[in-house]
């Protein structure tokens, strides 16, 4: 299974586009070779390079930018500022929408995740990463990722 995107490849820059410097949308995402048993997609987006400040203040250790579960595994892409895409989980903001990249010290790494499942996660919208990544053991049946970077100008 393979997560890419036209926008920046895997350790290259994230266009300011999509960060809160710019319109702070998601990416375009293309997804290749779904394995043919999945029966849903889970899509994740953290930073791990937060300062030691806002891992106190959140009691994280990194910092969810995306949590979307139970996407079709049929589909190909998700489009660029997609609003209506599997069930919405809720970021370290406390919000149920994607929270582009917008790093209050230095370049941070950006994780996107992407999981085909075996199952449908019976979760509510507004579930956290952490009830998403509980929901997803012993289910996952392959994973891949693309890191993406963003530096604040």
């Amino acid at each position: 299974m393979k997560l890419t995107s036209p926008s920046f490849a895997y350790n290259e820059q994230i266009p300011s586009k999509y960060t809160c410097d710019g319109e702070n949308i998601n990416p375009l995402l293309v997804i290749s070779d779904v394995p043919t048993n999945t029966k849903s997609l889970a899509l994740i987006m953290t930073d791990p390079d937060i300062p030691e400040a806002a891992k106190k203040n959140f009691n994280v250790e990194v910092w969810d930018h995306w949590v979307v579960f139970n996407i079709n595994p049929v589909s190909q892409s998700i489009p660029e500022s997609v609003k209506n895409l599997g069930t919405l989980g809720k970021n370290t903001r406390g919000n149920i929408s994607y929270g582009g990249p917008c790093p209050p010290d230095k370049e941070h790494r950006y994780f996107f995740k992407l999981y085909a499942l075996d199952t449908t996660l019976s979760l509510k919208e507004g579930a956290s990463r952490i009830e998403v990544e509980q929901a997803m053991k012993n289910h996952i049946i392959e994973e891949t990722e693309l890191m993406g970077r963003y530096k604040r100008k």
